[in-house]
């Protein structure tokens, strides 16, 4: 019957196995992003190892607490795991509830803090310089790289400006360029958010359901030793 002890215990199992695997997923993400130079940024890659170690973690706790039927390990999984539901509940919704002029705010302090080769990878790709339009129009191509403060937009403008017989002539900034891609990047964050801290919340519930019920394999004493009770 599904929602007794060999149900519950074979639910909670399995999704800790996903959760594991959704580890060595990040992990390997992470690894690859590194080999492959997709990522050079360190922090960005230490984040994302980081999680995937924090997960698997979790869910071996959580495994081992469900084959074993271990109350305490259950406890703790319970705790922990509830605990991270409102910490990643928190993200996702504010990820969520942010307007454009407040993804833009978030982008340009992040801009602001990125290493500057990070920065240069992003000017060359998207052929931009700066993130916002921050550039003198009556200076000439010198005096407006001294105003973003940018060595990398020289290169750019040089892209830019090929065909161009203007002395003046720069690239536009990075800000309206990534406004897009900020957005979605900001939707994905909250919806995967959303979706996982609710898987979070049924761990949490077959946990406690499955803590709770008794091992059939184990009877009572008075089942095993009728003889020892006075009735």
């Amino acid at each position: 019957m599904c929602g007794g002890f060999t149900c519950s215990k074979n639910a909670l199992i399995a999704l800790n196995i996903l959760y594991v695997m959704i580890g060595f997923l990040l992990i390997g993400v992470g690894v690859y992003a590194r080999a492959a130079s997709v990522v050079t940024n360190l922090p960005i890659v230490g984040g994302i190892l980081a999680c995937g170690v924090i997960l698997i973690c979790i869910s071996m706790l959580g495994l081992a607490g469900a084959v074993k039927h271990h109350q305490v390990m259950l406890f703790f999984y319970m705790i922990i795991l509830f605990m991270l539901f409102l910490i990643q509940f928190s993200i996702a919704s504010s990820c969520l509830a942010v307007n454009a002029e407040q993804q833009q705010q978030f982008a340009e302090q992040g801009w602001k803090t990125v290493p500057p080769n990070l920065r240069e990878q992003v000017q060359e790709k998207f052929l931009c310089c700066g993130f916002n339009d921050t550039i003198d129009h009556t200076a000439s191509i010198s005096n407006a790289i001294t105003v973003n403060s940018d060595p990398s937009c020289e290169d750019v403008n040089k892209q830019c400006c090929v065909d161009s017989q203007d002395p003046k002539c720069h690239c536009g900034p990075c800000g309206p360029l990534l406004e897009d891609k900020i957005d979605y990047a900001f939707k994905l964050c909250g919806g995967l958010g959303i979706f996982f801290s609710f898987t979070e919340v049924l761990a949490v519930f077959l946990a406690r359901r499955y803590r709770n019920q008794h091992d059939p394999c184990y009877l009572p004493a008075r089942a095993v030793f009728p003889h020892n009770y006075q009735y």
